[in-house]
């Protein structure tokens, strides 16, 4: 799957367009509980976002839609996903409702000791919908993305989703990730099956190998997803499976040195979709999904620069045998020296680890 046709140079036409909830994020300054912890510094964090800002980042237009009180959370949000290069002029501002927030502790996510506090019920993005939304502006890229938090918010996001999953001749190609939170629909039991719905009507899908239907493989996942013209099923340490056509593409994993176990996923959307929207195979479009999120694993937070395009690429143009030898710690991104040596599968880390060794950037 490629997206068809010629870059436009209107303005108001974007590499990609996603719309989504974002949220101003409070990090520890220390680890423990939430109720043992003295102070927290603030970010910004939202899975749709997240994405925008990574492709913007790596070099493409990307416009971000959403809704956001008008107050000084509101403000910041705006401020600092546009400070990436993302468009924010489609943002919407709720006179009426507050920016939603929320507390993490720095736990890993996996873990019984980690916590999280959401603020968001009732919040400016839990009033999207058809009605309030601008909906010219939502469908104004090449890739629209998506992902299965927004549906989970009000009755009013479930009914904009619907509206923009629907096939319909000339929408832009849809991207959605299911990325099924079950604490967002304890009210709603059929969560699992209104992600179904939804990813049904998409052109290319992420979803975890055991996220939301727990079908038991990619194969059972594929069965269940025909319909999209790609599917990508994200398992874990083990890698990633695209389903493409009749075709079936598996890429290992990377071995990482993380620093902190989240906005993987999201990242790991934006490398491949900037991979789809350059046109590159699809085991190059995986491949740069891992190096994506690998970049956000070796950082604290949810966002992280990601690797230059020509180091991108060189390591996703590695030989099987390379790629499986590769280990990235914090600080890879800007290895690009270390990345040439890799790419020629002639040396390793700073401490010139021979070919037959295990090659690590930096």
């Amino acid at each position: 799957m490629t997206v068809d046709g010629p870059r436009s140079t209107a303005p108001d036409v974007a590499d990609v367009v996603a719309l989504g909830e974002s949220m101003v994020t409070f990090l520890p300054s220390r680890p423990g509980r939430l109720a043992d912890v003295p102070s927290f510094e603030r970010a910004i964090g939202g899975a749709e976002s997240n994405v925008a800002c990574v492709l913007a980042a790596a070099g493409h237009s990307v416009r971000w839609v959403g809704r956001v009180g008008a107050d000084g959370f509101g403000d910041h949000l705006v401020e600092a996903i546009g400070a990436y290069g993302v468009d924010v002029s489609a943002v919407r501002r709720d006179p009426g409702r507050p920016t939603g927030v929320y507390f993490r502790t720095a736990g890993d996510r996996a873990t019984d000791a980690h916590e999280v506090a959401y603020y968001r019920a009732g919040s400016a993005a839990s009033a999207m919908s058809v009605d309030t939304m601008d909906l010219a502006a939502i469908r104004s890229g090449r890739v629209l993305h998506l992902s299965g938090i927004t549906p989970a918010l009000s009755a009013d996001c479930l009914g904009l989703m619907r509206e923009l999953t629907a096939r319909r001749p000339g929408r832009p190609l849809v991207s959605f990730d299911v990325n099924h939170r079950p604490g967002l629909w304890r009210d709603a039991e059929d969560g699992p099956r209104v992600l179904l719905e939804l990813a049904r009507g998409a052109d290319l899908v992420f979803v975890g190998e055991d996220e939301a239907w727990d079908l038991g493989g990619p194969e059972a996942v594929r069965a269940a997803l025909p319909e999209p013209d790609v599917l990508v099923v994200k398992q874990g340490a083990t890698g990633a499976t695209a389903f493409h056509g009749s075709g079936r593409t598996t890429v290992p994993a990377l071995a990482v040195d993380v620093v902190a176990a989240v906005g993987a996923g999201d990242a790991f959307a934006a490398g491949f979709l900037s991979a789809t929207l350059r046109g590159l195979p699809v085991r190059d479009r995986l491949r740069h999904g891992h190096l994506m999120a690998a970049a956000a694993l070796t950082v604290p937070g949810d966002l992280a620069a990601p690797p230059a395009r020509d180091h991108a690429d060189r390591l996703a143009a590695l030989d099987d045998t390379a790629w499986g030898r590769l280990r990235l710690g914090p600080g890879w991104t800007q290895a690009g020296d270390t990345a040439g040596d890799a790419a020629d599968g002639t040396a390793g880390d700073e401490t010139g680890a021979g070919a037959d060794e295990e090659v690590r950037t930096p």
